[in-house]
């Protein structure tokens, strides 16, 4: 089956390795949700408009009228705040960890002094450009530590909603892989399989401790793709023995790709509705691709799978908005999310950016740090 027809107008390459022996599980350590990681392209546009906005509307209360006039001042103005703005962002991301490490109330207070600091550079920079007679150095120190102070407040939130969210996601999935026909139609197929051929029912149970391991574990922030293959790996291989030829699964997968981050359980749900919706109302089954690859500096990841003709796709769309909201909050607009159906084949389709190198070397680092603690 050939998913670039959905979504998509580029064929895909052929990955080095497809399928291959199941790939150790490392389980990277959880790291502590900073406050000021700005260094997302969501975060730098939201910021900058917020702050025009802000400094358009002040500018209205001396405005007479007179709209080319305003806006002349909203771009001289603008040759101030923009780059002060920036230099909060760039100050804030480089000092992220050691900010990180700070109460909630003193981040707010670093926070504002740095935008003090920004509103008397922007002073500065609109001193050069002679905007007014007399430099309010202390009106525009004020002003930034007031933006910068709401900026904060704003990040703080950001930070603050991805734990509740990724807790009640991994409450849904929890309840969505232990729901009780799941359960019980896969302990009668290790049954009806313990005498014929006991080596793949021992293989089944493993399986099943493996995803109640994983979805009983604290899990951190993110997980690698690698790790996300593997768990839909093992939930398929249950459902294969299930139903055996209606289940026909065909794997692509990238190892280039492997390192990109997403949220824990993520493609879970994915491969739990092409089974749903794709392999259990049709008699004659369906077929299911999962494939992953790189594509310069973003990682793409497809669930394709058939449907019974006519039939369209079922369901309420709950886990789907559950995907699509845990990537945002992750990755923001950096990360997308997307679904279709064409002619009788459904897809899912994750882009998502490729870590920095600093990124894995920090984390390797982590990863270290954490070997040599348990020694």
């Amino acid at each position: 089956m050939k998913d670039s027809q959905i979504l998509s107008a580029i064929m895909e390459q052929p990955p080095e390795r497809a399928g291959g022996s199941r790939p150790a599980r490392t389980r990277a350590p959880q790291a502590q949700a900073l406050v000021f990681d700005a260094c997302h392209v969501g975060v730098v546009l939201r910021a900058v408009l917020y702050v025009e906005a802000v400094v358009a509307a002040a500018l209205l209360f001396s405005a007479t009228g007179d709209l080319r006039g305003w806006l002349w001042q909203v771009a001289l103005v603008t040759g101030g705040t923009l780059p002060a703005t920036l230099l909060w962002l760039v100050v804030g991301c480089a000092l992220k960890r050691p900010l990180g490490r700070l109460p909630a109330a003193w981040q707010l207070a670093a926070g504002a002094a740095l935008g003090a600091l920004a509103g008397v550079y922007a002073c500065a920079m609109l001193a050069l450009l002679d905007f007014a007679q007399r430099a309010p150095w202390l009106a525009s120190a004020v002003a930034g530590a007031l933006l910068a102070a709401g900026l904060v407040a704003a990040l703080i939130w950001r930070v603050r909603g991805r734990t509740p969210a990724a807790t009640a996601a991994r409450l849904a999935e929890l309840q969505s892989r232990i729901r009780p026909h799941f359960l019980f139609n896969t302990l009668n197929t290790a049954i009806a399989l313990v005498r014929d051929d006991p080596a793949r029912a021992e293989s089944i149970l493993e399986d099943l401790s493996e995803l109640f391991r994983h979805a009983l574990t604290e899990q951190g922030d993110t997980a690698t793709l690698t790790q996300e293959i593997e768990l839909a790996r093992q939930y398929l291989e249950i459902e294969q023995a299930r139903f055996g030829e209606r289940l026909r699964v065909e794997w692509a997968i990238d190892d280039k790709a492997g390192g990109a981050r997403l949220p824990p359980l993520i493609l879970q749900p994915l491969v739990e509705n092409a089974v749903k919706h794709g392999v259990e109302p049709s008699p004659a089954g369906a077929q299911l691709r999962v494939s992953t690859q790189r594509r310069g500096d973003m990682a793409v990841v497809k669930v394709t799978n058939t449907v019974p003709a006519g039939q369209g796709r079922g369901g309420h769309g709950i886990a789907l908005k559950n995907v699509r909201d845990r990537l945002k909050l992750l990755h923001d607009v950096q990360g997308s999310f997307r679904t279709a159906l064409v002619k009788d084949v459904y897809q899912a389709r994750i882009e998502v950016p490729m870590p920095s190198r600093a990124d894995l070397d920090r984390e390797r680092r982590a990863q270290d740090a954490a070997r040599a603690r348990r020694r």
